[in-house]
């Protein structure tokens, strides 16, 4: 009998230190429990003041990460000319060797108005 008092009271040591735990624990869940919505609303009220670091942050890492993985820059290659300037250039290659005085009169370019609408109105001429 001395035997079975001497596990029964081991046992009780034993479901006493399981017991103190799981309340251990149970506080812990209910701090938790009221915890979070606590963070949450300090989340939402000062949302602006943590979102810029954060995002600062993780664009300077990024920056320099992609710097890093990209290596050193190579030397900049001579950049070519849009088609615009060279059809500029080609026109002033072309406009070079012509005289700039001997142009045609506007009233014989037909390129802004054509007769057919001014003298839609007007009588023909016999």
């Amino acid at each position: 009998m001395c035997q079975k008092n001497k596990k029964s009271a081991r046992e009780t040591e034993v479901s006493s230190a399981a017991h103190e735990d799981s309340l251990q624990w149970s506080s812990a869940r209910d701090r938790s429990a009221t915890m979070w919505p606590v963070l949450w609303t300090a989340m939402r009220t000062y949302a602006p003041y943590v979102t810029f670091p954060v995002a600062l942050v993780v664009g300077a890492v990024g920056y320099h990460l992609e710097w890093f993985i990209r290596g050193t820059p190579n030397p900049q290659l001579k950049e070519e000319k849009s088609i615009l300037e060279l059809r500029e250039d080609r026109k002033l290659n072309e406009l070079a060797g012509q005289d700039g005085t001997n142009v045609t009169s506007l009233k014989d370019r037909l390129e802004f108005t054509p007769k057919a609408a001014l003298e839609k109105n007007r009588p023909v001429k016999s």
